[in-house]
């Protein structure tokens, strides 16, 4: 039973037995009973109606406000009454909905702000939900992560099967490690956190390697590089001269002690050659001179590179596959930098398959800037692997010098081609060079 009815109910009662009352009086007493008794009923009747009207209208107020909370209506306020206790709590209602207005629209501002720097953001962002299920991610995630992402929003990042989602999929909270990703280069990919309704939240920051954390890079090998080069050249220059000097006091031993001490020295001799052969191939990679460009036959290069190739011991196997759309291509390069990267890449190719396998030569122009794809169906490249390409000093084969990919990697950068190194849906590895 609301206030209201037990408030009628209460005064109807009172006033019931009121009458009652006045009437007993009149019928036993003095007629004029009769005029106090209804003169005082009519006195409590209108002060009766004017409370309860009052407190209907109160009532009707704390509906209202109760009504507008619950629709989010801030913009609404009450004026004042003139009761002293009810306008302290309708004052105390306005600076409630002042603010709570002033909040929502502080906080849209700040939503909207956000929004579009998230929208603008180069780094790729995407938002999770509370079961780690992916909820929102920005442009430059849609296309770091995939180039078809639009269906990834409510799935999980490890649904995309590609080894750079798995990456993100396997961080940990407040984790940030770089690593390869599947058209982009090297990326670096950290993890983080936030609360959203009492609960945490997570999501994915992905920044690409800029062409200028890239040159910075670069730039710390080349000094690197130069200073080991000096010293080692030095060292190696000093040391084979003291060597061949050596080599003259030969003639004063005999028999076996002399052709032991010529071995000896011929093979300190040759490996302080190979030293220094080691440390100038390094610093040739960041010596290349600037590409002399001009119109360059792609396929006849390639058919140069594939003769060479092929006729490798360990290549004697492998079944060589063309894809051409069309029998000449032309492309804008130094034609000498251009043909040593394409040979490191098929070389690369060739021996991951280890002499059993294909290798695809793939050379488009029709459908858009020149492209050439060289496609092997070796055992392809781990995360782990991935997150190293291109990378100076690091290698997989047993005795390389990590020199291969770096030198193709600044050849195709300084003539501003695009290129990555990815894992395939067929379970192949394929290397892309876009010729723009």
């Amino acid at each position: 039973m609301s206030v209201r009815v037990r408030l009628v109910t209460y005064f109807v009662v009172v006033h019931l037995a009121m009458a009652g009352v006045g009437g007993w009086l009149v019928w036993t007493s003095s007629p004029f009973w009769l005029l106090a008794v209804e003169a005082a009923l009519v006195l409590s009747l209108a002060v009766g109606i004017a409370l309860i009207r009052r407190a209907v209208s109160y009532q009707a107020l704390a509906a209202d406000a109760s009504r507008l909370v619950h629709d989010e209506a801030f913009t609404s306020r009450f004026l004042p009454v003139g009761e002293p206790d009810v306008d302290a709590m309708i004052a105390l209602y306005n600076r409630m909905v002042d603010r709570l207005r002033d909040e929502r629209v502080r906080l849209a501002e700040q939503h909207q702000f956000l929004a579009q720097v998230i929208a603008a953001s180069p780094s790729g962002i995407v938002v999770l939900g509370f079961d780690d299920e992916v909820t929102s991610l920005n442009p430059a995630a849609a296309r770091i992560v995939d180039r078809a992402a639009a269906g990834l929003t409510g799935r999980r990042i490890a649904a995309l099967e590609t080894p750079l989602a798995d990456a993100l999929d396997a961080l940990a909270p407040g984790e940030s490690r770089v690593v390869g990703s599947d058209g982009a280069g090297r990326v670096r990919i950290r993890r983080g956190t936030f609360v959203d309704r009492g609960f945490a939240r997570g999501f994915y920051v992905i920044e690409e390697l800029t062409s200028e954390l890239r040159q910075a890079e670069r730039a710390a090998y080349e000094k690197l590089i130069r200073v080991m080069s000096h010293e080692v050249n030095n060292t190696v220059a000093s040391s084979t001269s003291l060597l061949q000097s050596s080599l003259t006091y030969a003639s004063e031993l005999g028999g076996e002690s002399r052709r032991d001490f010529e071995t000896a020295l011929g093979v300190v001799i040759a490996r302080t050659g190979q030293l220094n052969t080691f440390m100038k191939g390094f610093a040739d990679v960041f010596r290349l001179p600037a590409p002399a460009r001009q119109p360059c036959e792609l396929v006849a290069i390639l058919e140069r590179v594939v003769a060479l190739l092929s006729a490798r011991p360990d290549a004697a196997g492998i079944a060589w596959r063309w894809e051409l759309d069309a029998p000449s291509i032309r492309v804008h390069a130094d034609p000498a930098q251009l043909e040593q990267a394409i040979l490191n890449v098929v070389k690369n190719a060739v021996e991951a398959v280890d002499g059993t396998g294909a290798v695809t030569i793939r050379a488009t122009s029709n459908t858009g800037p020149p492209t050439l794809v060289v496609e092997d169906s070796g055992a392809g490249l781990t995360p782990e692997v991935q997150a190293n390409l291109f990378t100076p000093f690091f290698s997989t084969k047993p005795n390389g010098q990590g020199i291969g990919l770096t030198l193709v990697g600044e050849i195709l950068a300084g003539h501003g081609f695009d290129y990555d190194l990815e894992r395939t849906a067929r379970d192949t590895t394929a290397f892309r060079i876009t010729f723009t």
